[in-house]
């Protein structure tokens, strides 16, 4: 396990970038879940804002932060989940090199827990024209991220 996982000295030679992976946290509570804080080249100033659109079966539900010290990427499931149950997701960051443009990304992401769990669609924004060349994933309610946790950074021409 590790308390965070940073993606560092990303090269500027694609048009977009995309990280995959499956993770669990340590976090342990109902409902077994648990959420990443994304950042960008360690900016944790309130330079971001999140929206999201989450389902889980039964209902859904939309909101949005602003003005925040990241981003997060809900629908990972934590240490109270069946053991074995990891979340799952697809973060797409756009146009991450630009220098003069703020950043967007987009994420799909969720876990299944026997029956039980959820689906997350979110976006968020960098209110910054600088170019990502770092990123950066702490787990919001837990510690660490649990062992066979894995992300992979993919560059799209």
């Amino acid at each position: 396990g590790s308390s965070y996982a940073e993606f560092t000295s990303i090269p500027s030679t694609y048009q977009h970038l995309q990280i995959r992976g499956i993770a669990r946290t340590d976090r342990t509570g109902s409902p077994a879940q648990d959420a990443f804080r994304i950042t960008f080249n360690n900016d944790t100033t309130t330079v971001y804002a999140h929206h999201y659109l989450l389902g889980d079966g039964s209902s859904a539900t939309a909101g949005a932060n602003t003005t925040r010290a990241n981003i997060l990427l809900d629908g990972v499931s934590n240490n109270s989940a069946t053991s074995g149950v990891f979340g799952a997701f697809v973060i797409d960051v756009l146009d991450y090199a630009s220098s003069s443009k703020y950043k967007t990304m987009r994420h799909l992401s969720g876990w299944d827990n026997n029956g039980s769990g959820s689906i997350w669609f979110e976006s968020g924004l960098w209110q910054s024209s600088n170019a990502v060349t770092s990123i950066k994933l702490v787990p919001n309610g837990g510690t660490n991220i649990l062992q066979y946790s894995s992300f992979a950074l993919y560059g799209v021409k």
